[in-house]
Formats: structure tokens, sequence, C-alpha cells
């Protein structure tokens, strides 16, 4: 059923802090519910708060357990600017439904601030502005129209040019767009919060338990479990990151890998109100910081999925990764104190596939894909939980599988 991978390796610095213990049982009989998740990471996790707020009753399953596939992988630079710029995914897929992919992507990063607010859930969220530096795929000039074509969808960005940008954030480059209103978080912690506040109101949680099999008809989906019980459910939802469940159509995805490193912390010396940094560049870099002030810098990405050979580059990735980030800026201590590897999924335009199977209308899946899974996760909680519930996302069609 789903193809195994090693999603990740090394020790990724969310391991220096405390997420909260998530209870599991053992799965040791046949059981009912309306939805049935499979995936215990950030994905999962938001559907299964999602749902039991909508009343709805939910088993989740993982293989591994909750928060242990590649949630702890992610760098959590949580934004909406969308692996492709605006101007680029216009020309891909239109400037209308660019526009309106661009906008639901900011409207879900507010909706998760407030949703992660009004549950008081402790994730060191904390409002972020975003940097985006020109590079060898945007220089200066195309930088300038992508700040016009964000402000005609009505995505606030301010366009820099060298002088206020070496002045405000000390950096060296032909230009910039700043934008406001995006987020960092501990992901571990979020997901562990998310799951918890499910189980306060009575999702099942079973792991390590893997679906082996799903035989859906027109009123259920029956998923056979590989230790011998099945779960019979109104609905399955597929939260299970990039091992692809074979169910799902193979989509015009390729896998990529990418490395991060993680520094002592060293508040002090960080940039003017850590923005989020990354850059038009192919590799790009990106970094953030952690609420304690660690740097968090990853890039270097390469198009394969070898397992071993993305291991195998740990040292060698996490070097490049601190020169450039030395490069950037000459006053932080670069040495990596974690480094860390994992790959993940990526589609052409950038954007995820999230909704029905084609041919199982009770079979749905989250495909997350790119730099924005989280943000994508929660845009999949937004348009799935609102398909169960029998009405309509008025942008399900720009994610749909048969776009």
């Amino acid at each position: 059923m789903p193809r195994k991978l090693d999603l990740r390796t090394g020790r990724p610095v969310w391991s220096a802090y405390r997420a909260p213990a998530v209870p599991t049982s053992a799965l040791t009989r046949d059981v009912t519910t309306d939805v049935l998740i499979i995936g215990m990471g950030i994905s999962g996790a938001m559907m299964a708060e999602a749902l039991t707020a909508d009343g709805h009753s939910v088993i989740c399953i993982d293989r591994r357990g909750p928060l242990k596939g590649s949630t702890a992988a992610t760098t959590a630079l949580v934004q909406f600017e969308i692996d492709q710029p605006l101007s680029t995914l216009s020309k891909m897929i239109g400037k209308a439904k660019a526009q309106q992919a661009w906008r639901r992507s900011r409207l879900a990063i507010s909706n998760l601030a407030g949703r992660i607010e009004d549950l008081a859930i402790d994730c060191r969220l904390r409002r972020t502005p975003s940097l985006y530096l020109a590079g060898t795929l945007l220089g200066p000039a195309e930088m300038r129209d992508e700040a016009e074509a964000r402000r005609q969808a009505g995505v606030a960005a301010t366009y820099l040019t060298p002088q206020p940008l070496a002045q405000t954030f000390g950096i060296d480059r032909g230009g910039a767009i700043l934008s406001h209103g995006n987020i960092a978080l501990d992901p571990r912690k979020l997901t562990a919060g998310l799951l918890l506040k499910a189980l306060e109101r009575k999702a099942r949680l079973y792991a390590p338990a893997e679906a082996t099999a799903i035989e859906d008809s027109a009123g259920e989906a029956v998923v056979a479990t590989k230790d011998g019980p099945t779960i019979t459910a109104r609905h399955v939802v597929l939260a299970t990151g990039y091992e692809l469940v074979d169910i799902v159509p193979a989509a015009a995805h390729r896998i990529i890998s990418t490395w991060a490193i993680a520094t002592r912390p060293q508040p002090r010396k960080l940039w003017p109100g850590p923005a989020f940094i990354w850059e038009a560049s192919d590799p790009y870099l990106y970094l953030r910081a952690t609420a304690d002030g660690r740097v968090i810098c990853g890039g270097e990405d390469e198009d394969f999925a070898d397992e071993t050979r993305r291991d195998e580059l740990i040292a060698d990735k996490s070097a490049r990764i601190a020169d450039k980030l030395g490069r950037l800026f000459p006053y932080l201590d670069v040495r990596p104190e974690f480094a860390w590897t994992g790959s993940f999924g990526t589609t052409s335009a950038g954007l995820p596939y999230i909704g029905a199977v084609p041919g199982h209308p009770r079979i749905h899946a989250v495909m997350g894909y790119g730099g924005n899974g989280i943000t994508f996760s929660r845009i999949a909680s937004e348009i799935i939980s609102a398909s169960i519930k029998g009405s309509a996302d008025t942008d399900a069609e720009l994610f749909a599988f048969n776009r």
C-alpha cells in the first residue's frame, strides 16, 4: 500500500525542545468511525483538529507514531509565498488562478495563527516578516515586477532597493521584497498540541498501526491493517506525506532532497525582526531564527531520492550551508550544532494536490508538496473538512487532482 521511505536523517533542531507526549493505543479489534486519518504528522493533526471541531468521530493511525515522520525535519518557515513567484505562476496556470492561489495561501496563514491562539497551543508562535532576496532566478528588475504582481493581487509587498536593504538588514543584494504576515513556530509542539486537542474531543489514536489495503464502496471505506483489525469509516483522509499510497494517482511530481543546519542560540546577533530570509535562486538558501535565537538555515536542494546518497552528503552540505550563511551574515557563529536532511515532493507549479481521489469520492488525499507544506496542510484541513460536511470550498478546484 504506501511506498516506504526513510523521510529524514540526522538530528533536527526540534529535538532540542520537548514536545508534549501524545498518548496512543494499540489497535486490537475491528473499529468503526466517521473519518479515518492515515498519518499523524502535521497534516493529519490539522485534519483531526478540524474534523473533531465539526463533531465527527475520528480515528488516526500511523505506522511509526505521532510526530515521527517528516514533520520533525521541517524548518517551519510558515509562509504564504508559494515556491513559484506569482509572476511566474501566472504564466503557468493563468493570472486569475495564480492570484487566487496566493490569496488563499495568505488567508491560510492568518487562519492558522488565529486557530493556534484560539486553542492556546504553546508552539512558540511568532508573527514574522519575510525578505525575498534577488538572485539567479529573479534579478532586481524581475523582483520589481513580482512586487507589482503581488500588489495587483492584493497581497502587500514592498520592494527594497539596495540602500534600504543594506541599511535595515545589513545585506548586500541588488534588491529584495519585504512582506508581512508570516509565522514562525515549533512544528512538533504544534502537531502534538493539535492531536491532544483532538483527543480531548474523543478522537482515537492508534500507533503503531499500518494500513495495508483500502476497499471503498458507495457507502463506506474499509481499511485493512498489518496486524489484522479493520477500520470501517465513512471517509478516509490520506495524510501520509511523500509516502504515496498506491490508490492516489501518480501526479507529475518529483522527490527533492534538502539539507539544513541550526546554530547555537545567539539572540543578540540576529538581523532585524528575525525576518524569514530566502532567495530567488536555484538552489536557494532559506533561513529563520528560533524563539531562543538559533539560526536555522537550509537549502542546497538536489533532484534525487536516493536515501543513502542523501545521508552521506550531510557533512559536505552542512559545511556549504554554513559557508553561505557566513557570507550573508559575517558576524554570526555559523558552526552547526544540528544538521539533518529530508526528502520532499514538488510539482512543477509548486501547488499541492488536495481533495477526493478521482473515482474514490470517500477517499481524500493531502499531498502538500513544495516548501509550503504547513501552509498547504492548513488549506487541506479547510477544503477537506468542508467536503466531508457536504459544503463546497470555492478554491477546491485550484488544488483538485483533476485540475
